[in-house]
C-alpha cells in the first residue's frame, strides 16, 4: 500500500474533516465537474471507484487535481480524437520501414491486406480518429501481417491514451491492482473511461511526494515521478559547482551505466561532499523514489548550496523540458503543462468553495 502526498497533505483520511461516503463522493465530483461535461454521473462513478480502490482521500484538492488533468488532456473524452492521426501513423510506419531498408512497395502491399475487421489496414488508418482506434490497428497489424512484426516487434507504437493520457506501460505495471474484469488487455482498458481514469489517478496521486504546491505534482505527471524534486537538486548542484545543467529531472542516464552531466557535476563536488564516485552513483540511483530525500548526497548538496546562497534553495523546481511528440505542433514545455493544469485546478477549487458538500 502506498501513500500519496499532495500540497503537504496525506492522501489518506488522517485529517480532521468529513469522511465522505461513496454516494457523497460521487455527488461532490458532480458538483466540481466543469458545466460542459456530459454524463456527469458516469464520470463521477468511475473516479469514485478509482479513489476507493487505491485508498486515496477524495478531498477537494485531490478531486480538483484529477479533474484539472483530465480537462487539460482530453476535455473529458475517454478516447479523445487526435488531429491528423492517420498522417502521424503513416509517418511512423514509413520511418521504421526506411530505417530497416524495407521497400515502399512492400509497405503499401502490407497495408492493403484485409484486416480482421474485414477492412484493409489502409482503410482503417484513413478512418482512425483516436489513439484507441490506432492502437487496435497496430495490434492487428503486428499480429496478422509478417511485416508488422518486422517493423514493430511486439511493441505497439501507441504509448499513451485515455482521458488522462496515461502511459500504457505504467498501466500494465499496475495491472494486478485493477479492480475491474479485463475482457481483452490492460492496453485496451486504458482507452476506456474507467481504465483511463483509474491508471491516470494512480500516476498522479498514488506515490509519496512532499511538494509545497500541486503545481509540481502536475509537472511530475508530465515528466515522470520526482522530476520536480530532482530538478531542484540539479539546480542546487549547478549553483554550487558553477556547472550549467539541464534541469530535466534525470539524475542518471535512464537504462545506462554511462556517466551523465548531472553525475559528472556531482563528482566534481566529491571532495566537498566527502563522497567517492561509487557512493555518489548509488545515491543518485535512488532519484526515482522518495528515499533520495534521505540520502547523504541530497542533504549535503543542499547544505552547501543553502550556505553558499545565504538562503534555502527551493526543494521543488519545474523541470525545463520541451515536450516532443508527433501529436504536438507547438513549442510546449513541462512548465507550460503544469501551469495550465494548475489554473484549471484553481478554477475547480473556486467552484468547491462556492458549493457546500452535499
Amino acid at each position: 500500500m502506498s501513500v500519496a502526498v499532495l500540497s503537504g497533505c496525506s492522501s489518506r483520511d488522517t485529517r480532521s474533516g468529513p469522511v465522505l461516503t461513496p454516494e457523497q463522493t460521487r455527488a461532490r465530483i458532480v458538483q466540481l465537474l466543469p458545466s460542459t461535461v456530459a454524463d456527469r454521473q458516469g464520470w463521477a462513478a468511475d473516479i469514485q471507484v478509482a479513489f476507493v480502490a487505491q485508498d486515496l482521500s477524495p478531498s477537494d484538492e485531490h478531486l480538483c487535481s484529477v479533474l484539472a488533468v483530465t480537462e487539460q488532456e482530453s476535455t473529458f473524452r475517454a478516447d479523445p480524437p487526435v488531429p491528423g492521426l492517420a498522417k502521424i501513423a503513416r509517418t511512423e510506419i514509413n520511418r521504421r520501414a526506411g530505417k530497416l531498408h524495407i521497400p515502399e512497395f512492400l509497405v503499401r502491399s502490407a497495408l492493403n491486406i484485409t484486416s480482421p475487421t474485414g477492412k484493409t489496414y489502409n482503410q482503417r488508418l484513413d478512418a482512425a480518429r483516436t489513439e484507441g482506434q490506432l492502437s487496435a490497428i497496430f495490434d492487428d497489424f503486428i499480429g496478422m501481417v509478417p511485416l508488422g512484426s518486422t517493423l514493430f516487434g511486439s511493441l505497439n507504437p501507441v504509448h499513451t491514451g485515455g482521458p488522462m493520457q496515461v502511459s500504457i506501460a505504467f498501466a500494465e505495471q499496475r495491472a494486478k491492482q485493477y479492480p475491474y474484469p479485463v475482457a481483452h488487455s490492460i492496453r485496451q482498458e486504458v482507452f476506456t473511461r474507467r481504465g483511463g481514469m483509474y491508471f491516470g489517478i494512480a500516476h498522479l496521486l498514488d506515490y509519496p511526494a512532499d511538494y509545497p504546491q500541486s503545481l509540481y505534482r502536475f509537472a511530475d505527471f508530465n515528466a515522470g515521478w520526482y522530476a520536480s524534486r530532482n530538478a531542484a537538486f540539479q539546480n542546487a548542484v549547478s549553483q554550487v559547482s558553477g556547472i550549467p545543467l539541464a534541469l530535466d529531472g534525470d539524475l542518471t542516464i535512464p537504462g545506462s551505466y554511462a556517466v551523465g552531466s548531472t553525475e559528472r557535476a556531482v563528482r566534481a563536488l566529491g571532495k566537498s561532499l566527502g563522497m567517492n564516485d561509487n557512493a555518489i552513483r548509488r545515491q543518485l540511483e535512488k532519484g526515482e523514489s522518495l528515499a533520495f530525500d534521505e540520502t547523504d548526497l541530497y542533504r549535503k548538496v543542499f547544505a552547501l548550496a543553502d550556505r553558499q546562497q545565504g538562503k534555502p534553495l527551493p526543494r521543488a523546481v519545474l523541470p525545463g523540458i520541451t515536450l516532443k511528440s508527433p501529436k504536438i505542433t507547438r513549442n510546449l514545455t513541462t512548465a507550460w503543462f503544469a501551469q495550465r493544469v494548475d489554473e484549471r485546478r484553481q478554477r475547480c477549487m473556486n467552484r468547491a468553495g462556492a458549493a457546500p458538500i452535499q
